[in-house]
């Protein structure tokens, strides 16, 4: 392979390089978005369950207080 052919070689690798290391970095920002999305996320989850716990124990306590239905006969 003669000196002059390497140059016309390297630099398009060097370019694609290039180009991986910003998109390389630009998936790094992007997948740590999306992990304080997924966190953010979660927590609204665990506390909307948290709240239907409650309201489901509300309900119940106040379906326990109804009087029993009793049938003339």
């Amino acid at each position: 392979m003669s000196m002059t052919s390497q140059p016309s070689l390297i630099e398009p690798l060097a370019e694609r390089v290039d180009r991986l290391l910003v998109r390389h970095a630009e998936l790094q920002r992007t997948n740590t978005l999306l992990a304080e999305q997924v966190a953010a996320l979660t927590q609204e989850r665990d506390s909307l369950r948290s709240r239907l716990h409650a309201a489901r124990s509300r309900v119940d306590a106040l379906i326990a207080r109804l009087p029993v239905n009793q049938e003339a006969s």
